[in-house]
């Protein structure tokens, strides 16, 4: 394999620590790499020094000759606006103003095919030619179709998952031979996340990305690096491969320190003893004594893990919730149409389904902070909540850890029990300095962080948690994990993070589409089976209907007119071809790995099934006309 990128002995760092000490990488062609570590251990940093926007402190950086390097950041910039062909095309910087004049001419034409605006086009084409443009706009016109982009919708309308499509399409069109990702998951639904995994597994260049999306991490990495204590190590294989392996390493480097640090306390009573052992101690051991305090100094201890506690209140009534027909619109929209369940205490439930179709909405209603527009809902006793916010929104930016945490008190009550605030802190990985610091000093997962330490010094029986993954990494998601999964009160979760939905919930509110929401036993996986099995039983009893109904192999001979008669003798043909036709829809719509590959063409899908349904449903009437006409004459 070609290699595209070496790094060697990069060092850097900002204060204390070196974030990088001394570490070298190297890339080459076709591969898929994730770096994985700890928040705040500077994945991110790592990452911009490989793109070039960072210089090291020390270190070589060494880029292959051609070798094309796209960078997609974490955060998507508040400042860009224009249309998605305008975006994409500042890609390719010094053609850009070119692409974009000659786009926005043809569409021109297109809308008023005047004198005017067929000059300014043919202005615009020349010049497009005169610099060899034409490749470079078919780069464009290619990307915007393989990532399912309308070239003329405003990139300030779309949501926050189709902003970070247009910044890959953009870094895309560069066509590099190594795409850097920080946390592409990041905000995405389920579907979005599905399209992405089967758009990167069939790209053709290297990737390098960081995430803290366990599902997205097993399918697509070849190759694990992580970042620990400045240090990079290398993991051949996937994520699981890398987990069996790591915790292996972990265990070797516990034995070895466990020897080293016995060795040093020998030495220490060595170097202590009488008058007459200093007088013939030998000068070389005192020299590998003094060695020995250094390494033990200059060890790097890790993070350590988070220790987190939920404060559970007095157990609920055993009904937490229960919805009877609600429905809720919004303007014209109905994002909840007659959906009926119950939510008992200790219910663990998964709430899954596109931006914006009405998540916040069914919480808002299981809550009781919003009335139905119709139905009928019931709400328990003795509820205390406690909600993770996904937006922070109770979070001030410009206040340090421990006063939003404290509240502006040194002290914090957990279980009955007084604690100071920075005991309390630690236990989430705050160091004394860290929770001094402002909360816009922070990182993504560090702010996530703040608000679990928050939510987590209220007592609460109904815990609600919104998209709490984001920006956490996998250890401490891992260890929240396992805190939900003993919690014995009642929980509502929003994730689109599968591997999380799939350890922590007992079961699953999924919306399907215009309001309709489904119930499922289990969590994501389990609900993939269940629409697989569904869909396939759909098919069955579609086609055992369509065997019943089939018309009678006759025709009314000498009853009907020559054009009747052979509209009639033509039927059987066209129903054979509809319900071959809707036999593949259904085999199409049964395929787990659509949604998760190519989940955008589930509703093209969808909606050529109905038509073909339709029409086989007019089909069979016309056939009962005929007959009957025929018998009637």
């Amino acid at each position: 394999m070609a290699t595209l990128l070496t790094l060697r002995d990069i060092s850097h760092s900002y204060s204390g620590p070196p974030l990088l000490d001394k570490v070298s990488l190297t890339v080459s062609d076709n591969e898929r790499i994730s770096l994985i570590g700890r928040n705040g251990e500077g994945k991110s940093t790592l990452l911009r020094i490989i793109a070039g926007l960072v210089q090291a402190d020390e270190g070589e950086r060494q880029v292959s000759l051609g070798t094309g390097i796209s960078y997609l950041p974490q955060e998507v910039p508040t400042d860009l606006a224009g249309s998605i062909y305008e975006i994409v095309a500042t890609g390719l910087e010094d053609i850009a103003g070119l692409l974009v004049a000659y786009h926005a001419a043809t569409q021109a034409v297109m809308q008023d095919p005047s004198e005017q605006n067929l000059d300014r086009m043919a202005k615009a084409q020349h010049e497009l030619e005169s610099a060899g443009g034409w490749r470079f706009e078919q780069q464009v016109e290619t990307t915007l179709s393989k990532l399912s982009l309308d070239p003329d919708e405003r990139f300030e309308s779309l949501s926050g998952g189709r902003k970070r499509r247009v910044l890959l399409a953009r870094e895309l069109v560069r066509e590099p031979q190594l795409l850097l990702l920080d946390e592409p998951t990041n905000h995405l639904d389920i579907d979005s996340i599905n399209w992405l995994e089967g758009f990167l597994s069939s790209w053709n260049g290297s990737l390098l990305f960081i995430t803290h999306d366990r599902a997205f991490m097993q399918r697509l990495a070849t190759r694990i690096i992580e970042l620990d204590r400045g240090r990079l190590t290398d993991w051949p294989g996937d994520y699981r491969n890398y987990l069996r392996r790591r915790e292996e390493r972990a265990h070797a480097e516990a034995k070895a320190n466990e020897r080293f640090d016995k060795k040093l306390a020998q030495e220490e009573v060595w170097i202590r003893q009488g008058i007459k052992a200093r007088r013939t101690r030998n000068e070389g051991r005192v020299r590998q004594l003094q060695a020995m305090r250094e390494a033990y100094r200059q060890r790097r201890k890790g993070q350590g893990e988070a220790r987190i506690n939920l404060q559970e209140a007095e157990r609920s009534g055993k009904l937490v919730a229960e919805l009877e027909n609600a429905s809720y619109r919004w303007d014209d929209t109905e994002l909840i149409r007659d959906f009926s369940t119950t939510i008992l205490r200790g219910d663990k439930i998964g709430i899954i389904g596109p931006n914006g179709c009405g998540k916040s909405t069914l919480l808002g209603l299981l809550l009781g902070r919003l009335k139905p527009t119709s139905g009928h809902i019931r709400l328990g006793t003795g509820l205390e909540v406690a909600y993770f916010d996904q937006l922070r929104a109770s979070l001030d930016m410009d206040k340090s850890v421990q006063d939003n945490v404290g509240g502006g008190s040194d002290k914090v009550e957990i279980n009955g029990k007084s604690r100071h605030i920075v005991s309390y802190l630690q236990d989430f990985l705050f160091t004394p300095d860290r929770i001094r610091q402002p909360l816009n000093a922070l990182s993504g997962g560090e702010r996530n962080r703040v608000l679990l330490a928050r939510l987590f010094t209220k007592p609460a029986n109904l815990l609600v948690l919104d998209e709490p993954t984001n920006d956490l990494d996998v250890e401490t998601l891992e260890l929240l994990e396992e805190l939900l999964i003993d919690y014995q009160g009642t929980l509502l979760l929003v994730s689109h993070d599968r591997s999380f939905i799939d350890a922590v919930v007992t079961s699953t509110l999924v919306f399907e589409g215009s309001g309709v929401i489904t119930e499922c036993a289990g969590g994501y996986s389990d609900w993939l089976r269940e629409k697989s099995a569904r869909e396939s039983e759909a098919t069955t009893t579609t086609a055992e209907k369509s065997q019943a109904r089939k018309p009678r192999q006759k025709a009314a001979v000498g009853k009907l007119s020559y054009k009747l008669q052979r509209e009639l003798d033509e039927l059987p043909g066209t129903i054979e071809r509809l319900e071959n036709e809707i036999e593949v829809l259904h085999t199409q719509l049964a395929d787990p790995e659509l949604y998760r590959d190519n989940a955008e063409r589930v509703s093209d899908l969808k909606q050529q099934l109905s038509i073909r349904e339709s029409e086989l449903e007019q089909v069979f009437e016309r056939w009962e006309e005929l007959e009957a006409l025929g018998d009637i004459e």
